[in-house]
This record gives C-alpha cells, sequence and structure tokens, in this order.
C-alpha cells in the first residue's frame, strides 16, 4: 500500500534547509530554469509549497553539481 503522507526530511541543518527553501522560493521568480521547473510542477496539479519542496531539491542537486565540477552555473532552459 503507497503511502500518501510524505514528509520532508529533517536531517542536516536546519538554517541550510531554511536558506535553500527560501533560495528556491526567489528563484522560481527569476531563475528561468527554475521557474520552467515551477511551472512544469505547477501543471502537474502540485500546490505551491510542495512545489517549492520540489524546487529545494533540484537547487540542491544543481548546487552540489557546480561545485563538483567547479564550473560556473549557467541556467539549463528545457527545449520547448
Amino acid at each position: 500500500m503507497k503511502s500518501s503522507a510524505v514528509h520532508m526530511s529533517k536531517r542536516g541543518s536546519p538554517y541550510l534547509r531554511r536558506a535553500i527553501w527560501m533560495a528556491g522560493a526567489i528563484a522560481v521568480q527569476f531563475d528561468p530554469m527554475f521557474k520552467a521547473y515551477y511551472e512544469k510542477k505547477s501543471a502537474e496539479g502540485l500546490r505551491y509549497m510542495n512545489i517549492i519542496g520540489h524546487v529545494s531539491k533540484k537547487m540542491t542537486s544543481v548546487i552540489f553539481a557546480v561545485m563538483r565540477d567547479n564550473k560556473i552555473y549557467e541556467p539549463v532552459l528545457p527545449a520547448a
């Protein structure tokens, strides 16, 4: 049986988690890649807070990739 009560992990630094959450909320307004991702998730019927959680997870992956590869961040827009 699949559980519908999925919650955000509370492991790690709460300060870092909040900072990434707040950065995600701003990124959907100003960054074209995250804005497109927000609109995609919104079209899927997700609610705002849930979408920001998804954006935060994606942002964490992007931050990790930028640090791992030692490259400058360049937004990648999905093909229209």
